[in-house]
This record gives C-alpha cells, sequence and structure tokens, in this order.
C-alpha cells in the first residue's frame, strides 16, 4: 500500500482519467489510504472491511467499483466470503452500506481445473444480478476469459516475478 501511495497519488491527481485497481488482501486499516486513491477494489471479503469501505467512501464523497471475493474452493488459506453467505452479504454491502458491489472475485484451487470453479463464479454472479468477474491470474487466465471473466489480473505474465 505504502509502494502505491508514493507511486500513484501525483499520477493520479495530475491525471485523473486513469483508473487504479486495487487487488490483492486489503486490511481494514489501509481503508482510509485505498479509498482516495483508487478506483477499484477486488477484494472485499468481510463485513469489517465493508463497513471500513463504506464510512471512508462517505468521508470524501466517493463511490469506488468493488468486487465480493468468494472462497470459492472453500479453502483455509484463502479469505472471501463463503458461496452460502454471499447473497445475504451481499445485500447488506448493497442496502445498509451503499457499496457499489460491481462483481465477483475468485482465486481458485492451484492444483484443480480453475474452469469449474470460474463457471461456479458465473452462476453466482448471475443470481445476484452483477455483470464483472474478476478471475484469472497468469498461470489461468485462459480459462478465465473462456469462462466469462470481464476483468483479468495478469501480472507475472506482464512485469515477471516480484521480488
Amino acid at each position: 500500500m505504502q509502494e502505491a501511495v508514493e507511486k500513484w497519488t501525483h499520477i493520479k491527481q495530475s491525471s485523473n482519467h486513469i483508473q487504479l485497481h486495487m487487488i490483492g488482501k486489503l486490511q481494514s486499516n489501509k481503508v482510509k489510504f485505498v479509498v482516495p486513491l483508487f478506483d477499484y477494489i477486488h477484494s472485499l471479503d468481510n463485513l469489517k472491511l465493508a463497513e471500513k469501505i463504506s464510512t471512508e467512501q462517505k468521508k470524501i464523497n466517493k463511490k469506488i467499483k468493488i468486487f465480493i471475493q468468494i472462497n470459492i474452493g472453500n479453502e483455509d488459506q484463502k479469505s472471501g466470503i463463503q458461496e452460502n453467505e454471499l447473497e445475504n452479504f451481499h445485500k447488506k454491502c448493497v442496502q445498509e452500506l451503499d457499496l457499489n458491489i460491481i462483481g465477483l472475485m475468485c482465486l481458485p484451487p492451484k492444483d484443480e481445473n480453475s474452469e469449474n470453479y470460474f463457471l461456479k463464479m458465473k452462476k453466482l454472479a448471475k443470481k445476484i444480478e452483477v455483470n464483472e468477474l474478476s478471475m484469472g491470474m497468469s498461470d489461468d487466465y485462459l480459462n478465465a476469459a473462456k469462462s466469462g471473466s470481464t476483468f483479468l489480473r495478469i501480472g507475472s505474465k506482464i512485469f515477471g516475478q516480484r521480488t
């Protein structure tokens, strides 16, 4: 987060047409830095974070485009809302917290066929009537695109591995 604020604050101020996407785990104590700088958040994964985003957006009168992260593989080590919690969580985010939920995001299990998970995500998005799907990374972006992803998170294929 600190790196993004240092690199992008001045650029965003002088070029307000640039749209910045926050991908990766977002801690609630970093939200006050994310809301003013970013236009999208791809990793809303809990109610505390949703409440914090809502509060910070109201302070500066800004609506960020948000993806709810689904723990599509029910993996203990990964963040995200469980499938069976999605409808209630989405409803609370939209109706009570006034968040602009535009889609869903997932990180499928690494050693399994990602396409099955991506197709499941497409059904979940349809169920809550959102149009965007943030799925697919450097290793599985072709399956994601084939399965209806509207946002691909490709980093290492473009920029190389981070150190």
